[in-house]
């Protein structure tokens, strides 16, 4: 990553109007090795004028995890659908449908989540079953298995990026929040491994109200900025592990306090500019999740089904999130995160219930636009 003041998937293709050297270099790369990416990229700017999304798809293929998170957000996924071995769930075969409808689309960017990606066992032929030359493609992880062999093969196959959670310099502090011991170790290793494989590299870290203003935080950006990597801020959501925690959330203070350090590091939210648009909440416009059962949600935190995969195109999917006014309309802030009003009205509906919960019970005709 560089300076470039634009969001988590900026580092290989970037239309902002300030690059400097590396990025161009890393866009030229991209043009050269993945062409069809590259023009999809190139196409971004009239689809937002039509109204269409550009949606990545964070594609949480499997729940399965070595870790058990605080915070983590699709913790009643994997209780929920305990009882429902059955219902059907994607194959790889369904992994290669969702890569042509998504291709047909001009969608260009998929980010392969759970759960943790490096522990599925088929995730070589997940991989190719997205296609590589169609996709710029992104791997979560928490760095556990990421070591330099690992990081050299996952960049021969074709996956272009690593966002890696590192949530403290200090390895109590991480592997206390991660609830694995030795998991900052581990996250340290993955680093270096994935700089030296050629890996385009991310640090992921969540912020609460109680750390955004912390020297603990600066201090993290200052040793991303020594590596040479971009930090992206996942802001603390009321879901998952932490339904209903109202308190770790931040305000409009603190989201315009991070504006302020997006200036002097390079970090950076998922409200921040790219491609030289500001779209404000990327939810449904910028990025989708597709749950392992094949629904749709409008994001990894947004606990509702737009439709279902199985059931119906993406495209009509995707086009039915866009006529909710929250996700087709500019919202100037994380709905899910600071947005009082969409938490208390929207958020809690699907408090208590088996997820994710359909729109129709989240959403009144009032939200449409």
């Amino acid at each position: 990553m560089s300076d470039c003041n634009c969001s988590s998937d900026c580092n290989s293709d970037c239309d902002c109007t300030k690059l400097n050297a590396s990025e161009n270099n890393k866009r030229d790369q991209l043009k050269r090795e993945k062409p069809q990416v590259y023009d999809k990229i190139m196409k971004y700017d009239e689809k937002v004028k039509r109204g269409e999304s550009i949606a990545i798809l964070q594609f949480q293929y499997d729940y399965t995890c070595n870790f058990k998170c605080k915070h983590c957000s699709i913790s009643r996924f994997q209780v929920d659908k305990q009882a429902e071995k059955k219902e059907r769930f994607f194959t790889i075969a369904d992994v290669k449908e969702l890569s042509k409808q998504a291709d047909e689309m001009g969608l260009a960017h998929l980010v392969i989540t759970g759960g943790e990606p490096l522990v599925f066992p088929d995730l070589d032929e997940l991989i190719a079953a997205i296609d590589p030359q169609k996709f710029y493609i992104t791997s979560d992880t928490n760095g556990w298995h990421l070591d330099a062999k690992k990081a050299k093969h996952l960049k021969s196959i074709g996956l272009d990026k690593i966002q890696l959670s590192l949530d403290s310099l200090s390895p109590s502090d991480h592997n206390d929040f991660r609830r694995k011991s030795n998991s900052h170790e581990r996250a340290m290793r993955a680093i270096d491994a994935s700089l030296d494989a050629g890996l385009n590299l991310i640090l992921s870290t969540v912020v609460t109200k109680q750390r955004v203003r912390s020297d603990e935080f600066i201090e993290l950006l200052e040793f991303a900025k020594g590596k040479g990597v971009g930090v992206f801020v996942t802001y603390a959501k009321p879901v998952g592990a932490w339904e209903g925690n109202f308190d770790v959330l931040v305000t409009k203070d603190d989201m315009e306090y991070m504006r302020g350090l997006e200036k002097k590091y390079n970090v950076f939210t998922h409200l921040t500019p790219s491609y030289g648009m500001n779209l404000g909440c990327i939810a449904v416009k910028r990025m989708v999740s597709i749950t392992k059962y094949g629904d749709v949600m409008p994001c990894p935190y947004i606990h509702t089904t737009l439709g279902n995969f199985f059931k119906e195109p993406l495209k009509d999917i995707i086009a039915r999130g866009m006529t909710i006014k929250y996700f087709g309309k500019h919202v100037d802030t994380c709905l899910i995160a600071e947005d009082r009003d969409f938490i208390n009205e929207h958020a809690v509906k699907m408090y208590d219930k088996p997820l994710p919960v359909p729109y129709t019970e989240v959403f009144g005709e009032k939200d449409f636009i």
